[in-house]
């Protein structure tokens, strides 16, 4: 079941519009961007698409990320009950669709990655079930004016919205799958990797200069997808352990980004000293994509006085190469494009 051509093509109306009237004013860069050539600028990643505005993982907040400068949209993966893959933060889908309310007998508790959770889970649907499902914000500090509106998007919408956007403006939307909890959906018999690699080769995406990264926090699936696939390979990472010289030279034989927690490069207090992991990655011979910028009080370190664009403007001084955030405007403005 896809998107109709005919929803997709109201979608793209506002993105065609604007790639049509910039003009000369748009930004040129590579075909495909982060190829890895010295002195490019940082990629813009959309963080679940423009999530700061629109409720996360919709095919409408990643057609936003793009009107408003994104690189790169960023669907996670996880699997429905018939084995499609759809743009889900989590498996467990209580807190960002409307699933409580149609399918309330659906409740149920999961053993996940060790974790106990109770809710809805993707993997107990079809996705014919999961299409009369509309997405809602999951934060509640954030707009809910667009909850109850936007379908739940398969990975195949996905690549065909970027496709579309990237004709659109003349330069290549990138795609940044993320497999989540690839372990747990291979034990369950619904495994992520091989049929995001076959969607992906259905589009001729299978390439090493393909504007597409994949990215895991598990590191077993991206060493077995670096024997599987050309596309380049981004491990996430979250603690000091996994960024220390050693281990990004062994990331750096597999992986050809290290996905880094912005606080794992410089801590949130205002006297903190960036660390050394951009410089140490870049010697291994990683790029380095940051995560996740987020404006909001309970989000932005304490260092940056309020101002997210500071954030920018020194992640970018200290010489990442990605920026991943909800609000791909903010991140454009930082680099003033």
């Amino acid at each position: 079941m896809r998107i109709s051509p005919v929803f997709l093509c109201r979608l793209l109306a506002p993105a065609v519009a604007m790639a049509c009237t910039t003009g000369s004013t748009m930004r040129t860069t590579p075909a495909v961007a982060g190829t890895g050539v010295a002195n490019t600028p940082p990629l813009i990643i959309a963080h679940r698409g423009a999530s700061g505005h629109r409720p996360e993982h919709t095919l409408e907040g990643y057609a936003l990320a793009v009107q408003m400068g994104a690189d790169y949209i960023e669907p996670d993966l996880v699997s429905t009950k018939d084995g499609q893959l759809i743009a889900r933060h989590e498996n467990e889908i209580g807190g960002t669709t409307d699933v409580a309310s149609k399918f309330p007998a659906r409740k149920t508790r999961k053993l996940v990655d060790g974790d106990t959770i109770a809710g809805w889970f993707t993997e107990d649907f079809t996705l014919a079930e999961l299409r009369t499902l509309r997405a809602t914000e999951r934060l509640p500090f954030r707009s809910h004016a667009y909850d109850g509106q936007f379908l739940i998007p398969t990975f195949d919408d996905v690549l065909a919205l970027a496709d579309s956007l990237g004709r659109a403006r003349g330069r290549a939307v990138g795609v940044y799958p993320e497999t989540k909890h690839p372990t747990y959906f291979r034990s369950i018999g619904l495994p992520i990797e091989e049929p995001m690699l076959r969607l992906l080769r259905s589009r001729g995406l299978d390439r090493a200069d393909a504007p597409v990264f994949i990215q895991s926090f598990e590191d077993g699936n991206l060493r077995t997808l670096a024997t599987q696939t050309r596309v380049r390979l981004v491990q996430l990472v979250s603690t000091a352990s996994q960024v220390t010289p050693a281990a990004l030279r062994d990331m750096a034989t597999y992986a050809y980004a290290v996905g880094a927690n912005t606080r794992l490069v410089v801590g949130s207090e205002v006297n903190a000293v960036p660390t050394t992991v951009i410089a140490d990655a870049h010697a291994a011979g990683l790029r380095v994509h940051v995560w996740t910028l987020r404006p909001e009080a309970v989000f932005l370190a304490k260092r940056y006085g309020g101002d997210p664009i500071a954030e920018v403007q020194e992640l970018v001084r200290l010489g990442a190469d990605g920026l991943f955030g909800d609000y791909p405007d903010q991140i454009a403005r930082g680099l003033r494009r």
